[in-house]
């Protein structure tokens, strides 16, 4: 399996291509990544240092990725973080460079806009491109609460209102969505995937923790999921399944950032299973 991620990148710690290329390596794909940005560390540190890379050095990794003569065996595209707008229409250029040479291939794209509590914390224009442009054009989406809300400008609440607002971000374009935060009471988080007219959703237990770079980790692995197993509801549960036992390693290590390394058993053989079920 081959997969062309465009996202973020940081030298210390694990956000963007950072907490994805590992993850996917060690499940056995080869990952063909392209940085957005560069920086020293995430920015919920509230200072790091490095650039946002501009779009046409991304049109230029991808071309020559183009020019190897290798994208007719690309599975997939999986975006992320873009740093600037004008990326993603290089984006959508590499999408589309893709699918002409394999039109199986698909577009995972993560609406990464902001989240509950912080708001939008991407640069203007990026939330617009996303909702216009991005969506559209992909074949899976994962958004969390808040980008799921800001994207169909839908209140979710709860497993009705989730099933609501994926089936109208479905309308707009990406046949598969996975919603990667909903509410499930004080002591569980939960999460759901929609495809096809069916929806599948399962709970995890809420872990003593404030990270970054899970949401990352979850769209890439559900990707390779979907791939590998061509349901949604088998993805959900394997990522999800993954997710949380880094997670509870990290919990446990009182670390600031995801074991992605030291945990990396779980990427392969969580030790324990979270099933979805059909809702």
């Amino acid at each position: 399996m081959n997969i062309l991620s465009i996202q973020s990148h940081v030298a210390f710690g694990h956000v963007g291509n950072a907490s994805a290329v590992f993850p996917l390596q060690r499940l056995g794909a080869e990952v063909w990544a392209v940085n957005t940005v560069q920086f020293s560390n995430h920015t919920g540190y509230g200072a790091w240092r490095g650039q946002v890379f501009g779009a046409e050095l991304v049109r230029d990794c991808v071309q020559g990725i183009a020019e190897r003569g290798v994208l007719g065996g690309c599975d997939a595209v999986l975006s992320g973080y873009m740093g600037d707008a004008s990326i993603g229409e290089a984006i959508l250029d590499a999408v589309a460079q893709v699918k002409a040479a394999n039109p199986r291939a698909l577009w995972c794209c993560d609406p990464v806009i902001g989240d509950v509590g912080r708001g939008v914390f991407v640069r203007p224009g990026i939330p617009e491109f996303l909702r216009d442009r991005a969506m559209p054009a992909a074949d899976i989406a994962t958004p969390n609460r808040f980008e799921l809300e800001w994207l169909t400008g839908m209140e979710v609440r709860d497993a009705a209102s989730a099933k609501a607002a994926i089936g109208a971000l479905q309308a707009s374009g990406p046949r598969c969505v996975l919603l990667t935060s909903l509410e499930a009471g004080p002591e569980a988080i939960g999460m759901m995937a929609g495809e096809d007219g069916r929806f599948w959703q399962l709970e995890t237990p809420l872990l003593p923790l404030s990270v970054n770079g899970a949401g990352d980790a979850v769209a890439a692995l559900f990707l390779f999921h979907r791939l590998r197993s061509g349901g949604a509801g088998e993805a959900l549960s394997r990522a999800a399944s993954s997710v949380f036992g880094v997670l509870a390693r990290t919990a446990e290590a009182g670390s600031r950032e995801l074991l992605t390394v030291a945990a990396q058993e779980e990427w392969v053989s969580p030790a324990r299973r979270f099933d979805a079920r059909e809702v």
